[in-house]
């Protein structure tokens, strides 16, 4: 009857005006976290470059998450050959060091259940990843997935040349304050490794990178995409650390060198290394 009395008195219809509700986001939608994912930084010693000509000689290993070191592992590994004599100078790992070692077939599992669920970081990932894969077909063990996160690469996005003129870790320890130095040692490496991280992980909070998902996408972008991105009006950052921190999105590792924070069982592999898992 209303619309009638419009048409017949010569008057438009009313507007319908529709009202827009917000869809609230999920959890899902906003990402996990970087303090609440947990890390598991890796790094390894071989007798060469290559996994198909080359052995593993140490596991090395760091479990972190929300700033807290939840674990460690290390253990010296049989290679099944000899260790080229260069590369002994280099490691300081001996034949004589390995010769009564676990085999890789041993290790492996326990490394693998060591880090299960969580995020694997190395720096220059093909290479530590590329040996761990292949051990695990040679095993025939399946390769569990992991998400990764290559430290060399993340650099190459954050930092500048003029701050780093390249990105060995030994660079990277030394330009962002690193409070372990790599010593081609399987822990040490992974430790000083932890260090670079969490100093990215300060840079990327001017970037409001803060969920692990946010982190692979920011990955995935060119370095002058990434560097663009960056706010023109916030001053590089100082070699003496971040302009900012944003401690939610940077989990300080809280616990000194060999602390194991956490941790509730300590497993011996081989009398010159351990294993320390931590209840989660």
């Amino acid at each position: 009857m209303a619309a009638r009395k419009c048409r017949a008195s010569g008057l438009a219809s009313p507007a319908v005006s529709v009202l827009q509700i917000p869809v609230q986001m999920s959890f899902d939608d906003l990402g996990t976290p970087l303090h609440e994912v947990t890390f598991v930084v890796v790094d390894l010693e071989t007798t060469g470059g290559s996994p198909t000509t080359s052995g593993i000689t140490e596991i090395g290993a760091v479990k972190v998450r929300g700033g807290d070191v939840l674990g460690q592992f290390q253990t010296l590994v049989y290679p099944g050959e000899s260790i080229p004599a260069f590369i002994a100078a280099l490691t300081g790992i001996t034949n004589a060091m390995v010769a009564r070692a676990p085999r890789i077939d041993v290790v492996l599992p326990t490394f693998l259940e060591f880090a299960r669920g969580s995020v694997l970081v190395a720096h220059n990932a093909p290479f530590d990843l590329g040996f761990l894969k292949a051990s695990c077909e040679s095993l025939d063990i399946s390769w569990p997935g992991f998400d990764t996160v290559d430290t060399v690469r993340l650099a190459r996005r954050v930092l500048t040349r003029d701050e780093a003129p390249n990105c060995k870790l030994a660079t990277l320890a030394q330009i962002l304050h690193a409070r372990v130095s790599p010593t081609h040692r399987a822990l040490d490496d992974a430790l000083a490794t932890l260090d670079v991280l969490h100093a990215l992980f300060e840079r990327l909070g001017s970037l409001r990178v803060t969920t692990l998902e946010e982190l692979s996408d920011f990955s995935e972008q060119g370095t002058a995409q990434a560097l663009s991105q960056q706010p023109r009006a916030t001053p590089p950052p100082s070699r003496q650390g971040s302009e900012r921190r944003v401690a939610a999105t940077s989990p300080r590792r809280r616990t000194g060198r060999g602390a194991n924070a956490g941790v509730s069982a300590t497993i011996g592999l081989w009398p010159l290394a351990r294993h320390s898992i931590a209840a989660i």
